[in-house]
């Protein structure tokens, strides 16, 4: 999941002193020692540990490498419980996203499950769920209907632009911003080229250019993209994608079978 710099920088320097807190004690429980007096004894000596690892250099390796995998697994345990229980009232009392009348879509309204995915079409990981979606969607044809709504992250710079083409596009067809949607991820890296490549995109899927130009400068356009933006955020999402499945939410990448679950369960299928 692609996230914002400065909460990608913390969670990555509160991760980097939790497994320092581990190698250590690994290193100095001999006998029960506990993290504060690890932690006690380098703070008035740190050359302790540079002496250690230069003494036991592949041993340190290995020890970082079993605490760092160790605390993966805990944390994706952890994670697991909690988006559990969260899904778990999620089921009982979904999320209830704003749904636009005319607002560009692929499938029926009257599907018997909607997915509403907000996203960055710079993130890479959003060019992954962009192709697990295809396969959801060829799984269950009518029955799901998709949304694509917008979470540009300050990090990627022509993520905005690409999602004011979109917007601008669905204005004149709902079905040509999903051409336009799927070109741009389809093509991702060529993004970098900023307008030449949105308005190359636009072309290729019968965009009238004219109306387009005027309307990137309208407000509904703008207007569609800060409404996502600040539902994502109420609905917890800060990183791309996250998706709303009947209000049942599901943040990050995840493949198909994900969605088939909590599709599965809306569809009363055992």
């Amino acid at each position: 999941m692609c996230q914002n710099d400065t909460e990608l920088i913390r969670g990555i320097t509160l991760k980097s002193l939790r497994i320092l807190i581990i190698i250590m004690s690994a290193f100095f429980m001999s006998g029960c020692i506990s993290e504060s007096m690890v932690k006690d004894a380098l703070e008035k000596n740190p050359d302790i540990i540079f002496n250690v690892i230069k003494k036991n250099p592949a041993k340190f390796v290995d020890t970082a490498n079993q605490a760092y995998e160790q605390y993966q697994a805990e944390k994706r345990k952890e994670m697991e419980e909690g988006e559990g229980k969260q899904r778990e009232e999620e089921f009982k009392n979904p999320k209830k996203p704003k749904i636009a009348e005319g607002r560009a879509a692929v499938g029926s309204a009257s599907a018997q499950v909607t997915i509403i995915e907000y996203s960055d079409f710079e993130c890479p990981y959003c060019q992954q769920g962009y192709m697990n979606m295809k396969q959801v969607m060829e799984m269950y044809g009518p029955k799901v209907r998709f949304i694509f709504k917008h979470l540009p992250l300050e990090g990627h710079p022509h993520a905005m632009p690409a999602a004011k083409y979109f917007e601008a596009v669905a204005l004149q067809s709902a079905e040509k911003a999903y051409k336009f949607h799927d070109y741009v991820f389809e093509n991702q890296r060529d993004l970098k080229k900023g307008a030449s490549f949105l308005d190359s995109a636009a072309k290729k899927i019968g965009a009238d250019m004219a109306r387009l130009k005027n309307d990137l400068a309208g407000d509904a356009v703008m207007k569609n993209i800060t409404e996502d933006m600040e539902e994502a955020k109420s609905f917890g999402f800060r990183g791309t994608p996250g998706y709303l499945i009947n209000g049942v939410s599901l943040p990050g990448a995840y493949p198909p079978p994900a969605f088939k679950k909590i599709i599965d369960r809306h569809l009363g299928v055992k």
